[in-house]
């Protein structure tokens, strides 16, 4: 039997206009607290503020000792005060460097200036084999004996403390060929004049021209070890595309002031650089037949082989459908390919693109997702032959931190190594160039950063999740072992701050029904489980990465919204980065699907388990990809989402920057307008706020202004605001950010901002 609500709502839906519907619902829903007030929003603009401070120790910083296996860093007490902790890696030991009190008190007669034991002012710090502590201040070199308490200064300060080395972002750098003018022996010099490749001999005082198949624009020269060949990187320049904004208000006049700025757009002519082989002693170009390299997005990575027999490139492919590198005969011009990676959607290569050549091995160390999932393989560099994969499984490489040749290792970051973790979560790990003795140096559950000690033989890892504070943890690179626990962020403190909470992981599955989808939650601090909220989800949905906060925060921006009375949802969904090839696939030329189908799930499954959040009412915002995203809700799911504020969106993708859309669209087409916001501007339904910023050089801001032009010639309602003077990411300024509160208390919420 249907409960009365539920008959209740059937008849208003059948048989009354929508927006009474909405408003009748809206009426028969749960009774709300006071929502969207004065003082709602004073705390949203002051949670920030309130939580500052209130974490201790959730970084700390190393400085090691030189020629020393010690190391020192500062963490703050629960009241307040600077605490100097000393560790020695070999030994295992963590302890208090001294006694901060009585050092205090010397000090302070050694200076004749009062030093607090709170805050001491040491800029150097160790701890010698007599158990003397050594410090520098005011580049004074002392010693205190703990014992004693005396202080007695030496003749020399402390040298300074070496700094550890953090893990970036960034693959390790390997040179390429030798690139210049000048040939590796030093005789010959290379000039372009009016066109034409000129050698010039040192020794014989004479100059020669090349006889070549073409004239010459742009040129970078790469020479061969023996100085008798060189290729000619020649570049043919890419098309002038100038982008008009008027700023409307400069600072420093009254009229208006045109500005411009080059800016390439899917289809465009762009640069286009291709190899020319010389050789030098007949002064004639080889011909390289280009079959193989014929339309390149890029060609880069050029390097000559020790014994000057061959080159080799990488070769990028306009549409990002063809990764290879191209080995080159220095002799007869012939070009094999020695690694080709292709695919019918698309190859990564801002994010997944990595090759370590082992010239003296003659081997190549490269990344692919040949197999579906993001991996390192080993070939053979002179026939191109695989020798081995080295890292596979249902899991991902991250990035490559270390490529140690002598010992045929490789240090890299992975994701969804642990099938019982998040598998965004990043982990540290070794394996050898043969695939064998995979090392896990992380297993924590939680995502990873680490600091290894300036020798290497140890390391510092920080780990946490967005509902756990940070460890810091001391390791042996070796083997991964545990030395000894440094310390564990405190947020005693900010868990007293009325209603903080860290945000909730939630888990769902996807639109196959098989794949796990996960995102976060995030409640006001004022959170009541008996009453009734609306959700709201902040929205990115660019394919190059995962979006989803994974590390501990004491403050997320979304918190700022949830204090309004709002239930703030963030989710990374198909068509997004780092799970495997399929998962990331859904974008491709596709990507006005931004995983809403995934993400209409998972807020649905979440509000089946929490009853608080209230699916008739749901909102949407974000910027940029984001600010396609949120007006790509209206337009294509208007059933499910009926608030949203979009900001300098990239709304079609013929109007934003070249490489980011070609590189998950391909080539232009008809699938571009067919994802355009413009396109399907007459679709719009629910309530729609714009903001773009008029000089935005990042998306052309007429992007946002094309979408107004089409929804206008539709005779739909919206809301615009455009920011003078301002560029990309207006949204989140103090104005555009409050007026987008604004709009979801008015429209969600049903009451007019700040009234009370």
């Amino acid at each position: 039997m249907l409960h009365s609500s539920t008959l209740q709502r059937i008849f208003l839906m059948l048989f009354l206009p929508r927006v009474l519907v909405f408003c009748l619902l809206f009426a028969l829903s749960s009774p709300l607290s006071a929502q969207g007030t004065k003082q709602d929003y004073l705390n949203a603009a002051t949670l920030r503020q309130r939580t500052s401070g209130k974490v201790l120790n959730e970084i700390i910083e190393p400085h090691w000792v030189p020629d020393a296996d010690r190391f020192w860093y500062r963490v703050r007490t629960p009241e307040g005060a600077w605490q100097f902790i000393i560790v020695e890696a070999e030994k295992g030991s963590r302890k208090v460097a001294f006694d901060h009190d009585r050092l205090a008190k010397v000090l302070s007669d050694e200076f004749k200036r009062d030093m607090s034991s709170r805050d001491l002012p040491i800029k150097a710090l160790d701890v010698n084999a007599d158990g003397l502590v050594l410090l520098t201040i005011d580049d004074k070199a002392l010693a205190f004996d703990s014992e004693s308490g005396k202080l007695s200064t030496l003749e020399k300060t402390l040298p300074p403390a070496l700094k550890s080395r953090r893990e970036s972002d960034r693959n390790p750098r390997q040179r390429d060929a030798r690139s210049g003018a000048t040939s590796p022996d030093g005789n010959w010099t290379i000039e372009l004049k009016e066109g034409q490749l000129v050698a010039s001999s040192k020794d014989k005082k004479t100059s020669q021209k090349f006889e070549t198949n073409a004239p010459f624009q742009n040129i970078r020269v790469y020479w061969a070890p023996d100085s008798t060949r060189l290729v000619v990187m020649n570049t043919k320049p890419e098309q002038e595309h100038i982008v008009y904004m008027v700023e409307s208000s400069p600072k420093d006049q009254v009229q208006p002031r045109l500005k411009s700025h080059q800016y390439l757009k899917p289809g465009d002519k762009i640069a286009s650089t291709k190899p020319r082989l010389f050789d030098l002693s007949t002064q004639r170009e080889i011909t390289i037949d280009d079959k193989l390299f014929s339309n390149p997005w890029r060609i880069d990575r050029l390097r000559w082989s020790s014994d000057s027999s061959r080159f080799s490139f990488i070769y990028n492919q306009r549409g990002h459908q063809v990764l290879r590198v191209v080995g080159v005969d220095a002799v007869t011009g012939e070009a094999k390919s020695l690694i080709d990676d292709q695919s019918k959607t698309f190859i990564d290569y801002s994010r997944k693109q990595f090759s370590y050549f082992l010239d003296d091995r003659s081997e190549i160390i490269w990344m692919s997702e040949r197999d579906g999932w993001n991996h390192l393989y080993r070939f053979d560099a002179k026939s191109g032959e695989l020798k081995n994969q080295i890292t596979q499984g249902e899991w991902v490489v991250r990035g490559v931190d270390r490529i140690d040749v002598e010992k045929s290792q490789i240090w890299f970051r992975a994701s969804g190594i642990d099938e019982n973790q998040d598998p965004y979560h990043i982990h540290y790990c070794r394996i050898n160039f043969d695939g064998s003795g995979l090392l896990r140096l992380t297993k924590a559950d939680g995502t990873h950063e680490l600091e290894y000690s300036p020798n290497g033989e140890y390391y510092i890892d920080r780990y946490s999740r967005v509902d756990s504070p940070p460890v810091h943890e001391l390791r042996r690179s070796q083997d991964g072992q545990l030395i000894c626990e440094l310390e564990t962020a405190d947020i005693s403190q900010l868990e007293k701050v009325p209603g903080w909470r860290m945000p909730e992981r939630f888990v769902a599955k996807g639109r196959d029904e098989l794949t796990d989808i996960w995102g976060i939650i995030h409640r006001p601090t004022d959170f009541d489980p008996s009453k009734k909220y609306p959700v709201i989800e902040k929205i990115y949905a660019g394919p190059h990465s995962h979006f989803v906060p994974k590390s501990f925060n004491r403050y997320h921006s979304a918190h700022q919204i949830a204090e309004l009375g709002f239930i703030v949802v963030q989710i990374d969904g198909m068509g997004t980065s780092w799970r495997s090839k399929a998962f990331h696939d859904v974008c491709w030329q596709n990507l006005k699907d931004a995983g809403f189908p995934d993400r209409i799930r998972w807020i649905e499954a979440a509000a089946k388990k929490y009853p608080f959040m209230d699916l008739s009412r749901v909102g949407i915002y974000g910027g940029s990809a984001g600010g396609q995203n949120a007006l790509g809700a209206l337009l294509f799911h208007p059933d499910f989402y009926q608030v949203a504020v979009a900001d300098c969106g990239c709304h079609d993708n013929r109007m934003d920057k070249i490489w980011w859309n070609e590189a998950w669209m391909g080539e232009m087409g008809p699938h571009y307008a067919d994802n355009s916001n413009v396109t399907h501007a007459g679709n719009l339904e629910g309530k729609l706020f714009l903001t773009v910023g008029e000089i935005d050089t990042n998306v052309d801001p007429a992007s946002t202004m094309q979408v107004v032009d089409a929804l206008i010639k539709a005779d739909k309602d919206f809301d615009l605001l455009v920011v003078p003077g301002a560029g990309h990411g207006v949204g989140e300024r103090p104005y555009p950010a409050r007026r987008r509160q604004d709009f979801f208390v008015r429209h969600l919420l049903g009451v007019e901002p700040r009234s009370r």
